[in-house]
């Protein structure tokens, strides 16, 4: 799962906000003194609209301050902010804490009469009745798709939008793993798609 983004987002915005080679070189130009757009665009050689652009992105992620006088603009690096971006990065080799996972929800695949290989597959792959992710690897794939199956009952037949309702329910992309239901035989499709079976257990997989 990805790290949640409330912690790590600040951080982040911060480090895209100086990951530029004129930002960083305006930040450090601003940490002496004022400068406004004019000064910036003489010191770097480059057009004023770009100052603007870099100084716009600065001052939107708090790095620079604000002073108006008259019509003229100055821009000062804001210490406080400076500070705290010093500080997330000197902790920056601090792992977050991960949290506990809830294996209650996982008492449905214990008591599945499955090996227990395949029960960790669905196990890595599912959380609370729900697939997290598809597997890449084929092999777990198979494992997911075949827990798939099981939600479709043999002998009735199924329309596209029933399959579809059917496999939302376990993750949002419907049309790979209806897809995939097909052609790891699972289940047969009549051509056109209008309609879906589970695979007899008389033929081959």
């Amino acid at each position: 799962m990805e790290p949640e983004q409330s912690r790590d987002w600040p951080l982040l915005h911060l480090l895209k906000t100086v990951g530029d080679e004129h930002r960083l070189t305006m930040l450090r130009l601003m940490c002496g003194q004022e400068r406004n757009v004019g000064e910036m665009a003489e010191l770097l050689n480059i057009s004023e609209p770009t100052v603007s652009h870099h100084i716009s992105k600065l001052h939107s992620a708090g790095l620079l301050n604000l002073r108006m006088a008259g019509n003229q603009r100055f821009y000062r690096v804001n210490p406080k902010k400076l500070a705290q971006f010093k500080e997330m990065i000197a902790h920056i080799e601090i792992a977050p804490e991960e949290k506990a996972r809830d294996t209650s929800g996982n008492v449905w695949i214990d008591a599945l009469d499955w090996d227990e290989a395949d029960k960790k597959v669905l196990r890595d792959y599912t959380e609370n009745g729900r697939l997290t992710h598809i597997p890449v690897k084929p092999k777990k794939e198979i494992v997911v798709l075949r827990w798939l199956a099981t939600k479709f009952q043999p002998g009735l037949h199924y329309t596209e939008k029933q399959v579809n309702a059917i496999v939302t329910e376990i993750h949002e992309d419907y049309a790979t793993l209806r897809r995939n239901l097909v052609e790891y035989g699972f289940m047969r499709r009549e051509r056109g798609g209008g309609d879906y079976w589970l695979t007899p257990d008389d033929e081959t997989i």
